[in-house]
């Protein structure tokens, strides 16, 4: 308690007016929105140029090894990662929105140190255990030496990795979306640049791309940290008081546990869906493949909206502003409800074209188009699982978005794939899971927000 104690007078806090607890809801609902929403595209374009240039410059297996191979391990324990560190995003958020500087301090200090800790120990797993994970996930004998170098050269950069999403998670808690998104722009073309040194110029092959992907995540961790460090306002970060508080610990990892262990459940579920397509043939794959580059897009916006909402309720319920936790929730269900319905319109018009530019292949183009346009009119059903359950979090109730995703999502989908697309053998057969889950999830969380939720109506009134 001693140290606790001395640290509050040092702890400054800025008394300028909060715009997320004060301003105009949609307005400030689309000011936080769009850098992130631009952030996940910027993230995107990283992620592809690596396998742009090295399927350009080193050849297919590299490409697979890159582009393919890799990921769903990297998503399976990054994933995990990033779930577990939005406990800290909320928790932050709902001290930001109080002004409880002592404990915004203690916060973001045990955040940022058990990124280290978590980023040594998932250095020393992933470099441990990927070839054996390759291995088991049948990865072909011309593509896993390349993986392999890839995934140990990029577990190297654990540490820088996950200090920049902690820190970035830290800024958006506190309002700041558009920081995050200038330092990614700036890591997104330092890392272009490096690949086209490293691999095109000097030809290191695999080992290049992955070199120049953690040098990127040096930069962007070194950009955050230093951001927060210079900060006079109460989430300022002093490395000399960098120390795990155990009870602020449990908080953020009662929050933050149930969405790790939902982002695993969602990259398994979708291993076993990938599986089911497998099954139906060469143009079926590579038809998914393009359709899953071109709904990105989709998902890009979507889930910047969900992170939007869930600082957002956070931070207002901190402030102990019930009212404007209800309005925000509305409001961003129509902004949502709006922006689906553009965004449909533009891929049923244009998805076609998009998916040109991944295929020329006439039979995969038609599979694809069938299943551009029978998935494209569906994503209005998957709303509010996304709002609903960044809403939930935003008061720190993070178990039962994560069950109901858990038994109505990823298990529905297992089970389809398992005893229903044995009968109905095509690519909107395996599609059809999707809608299935969403629309059977969507009642269950409007059942459990609007009866059970700690932001029910009716629980409020008899409290």
């Amino acid at each position: 308690m001693g140290e606790k104690g001395k640290t509050r007078a040092k702890v400054k806090t800025n008394d300028k007016t909060n715009q997320i607890t004060e301003g105009v809801i949609w307005k400030q609902l689309l000011i936080f929105f769009f850098p992130i929403l631009f952030g996940t595209f910027f993230q995107q374009l990283y992620n592809t140029a690596d396998a742009m240039i090295v399927g350009h410059f080193v050849g297919k297996q590299a490409l697979a090894a890159v582009g393919g191979t890799t990921g769903t391990l990297i998503n399976l324990l990054i994933g995990f990662f990033t779930g577990l560190a939005s406990g800290a995003t909320v928790i932050i958020a709902q001290f930001y929105g109080g002004k409880k500087a002592e404990k915004v301090h203690w916060a973001v200090h045990t955040s940022v140190a058990f990124s280290i800790a978590s980023g040594i120990a998932l250095m020393i797993i992933g470099i441990g255990l990927s070839r054996p994970m390759l291995l088991l996930m049948q990865t072909p004998e011309d593509v896993i030496d390349h993986a392999a170098l890839y995934i140990r050269i990029y577990f190297m950069g654990t540490v820088p990795n996950l200090l920049y999403n902690m820190g970035a998670g830290i800024l958006r808690a506190v309002g700041d979306s558009r920081r995050p998104l200038y330092y990614l722009i700036i890591c997104c073309f330092a890392n272009i640049g490096l690949d086209l040194l490293l691999v095109a110029v000097l030809p290191l092959g695999v080992a290049g791309a992955g070199i120049a992907t953690i040098l990127s995540q040096l930069l962007s961790a070194i950009l955050v940290m230093g951001t927060l460090m210079k900060t006079d306002d109460m989430y300022r970060l002093e490395w000399k008081k960098l120390r795990i508080d155990w009870i602020m610990l449990k908080r953020i990892v009662r929050i933050g546990f149930p969405t790790g262990l939902e982002a695993a459940m969602y990259s398994i579920s979708n291993v076993i869906v990938q599986a089911g397509v497998n099954r139906l043939g060469t143009d079926s794959v590579a038809a998914w493949a393009a359709y899953g580059k071109v709904d990105g897009l989709f998902w890009m916006m979507v889930s910047a909206l969900g992170i939007s909402v869930t600082t957002f309720i956070g931070q207002n319920y901190g402030a102990g502003k019930k009212e404007r936790v209800h309005q925000g929730v509305r409001v961003c269900m129509v902004l949502a409800v709006i922006m689906t319905l553009i965004m449909d319109v533009v891929l049923l018009l244009g998805g076609d074209l998009l998916m040109s530019l991944f295929t020329s292949d006439p039979g995969v183009r038609q599979i694809g188009s069938q299943l551009l346009h029978f998935m494209v009119p569906t994503f209005v059903t998957y709303i509010v699982i996304e709002i609903f359950s960044g809403a939930l979090r935003g008061v720190g109730d993070a178990w039962m978005p994560m069950l109901i995703a858990g038994v109505g999502i990823c298990g529905i989908r297992v089970l389809w794939i398992t005893f229903g697309l044995p009968h109905f053998s095509t690519i909107i057969g395996a599609a059809f899971c999707y809608p299935l889950s969403w629309v059977l999830s969507s009642i269950a969380f409007i059942i459990y927000y609007c009866r059970f939720s700690r932001l029910s109506k009716r629980r409020e009134m008899y409290s």
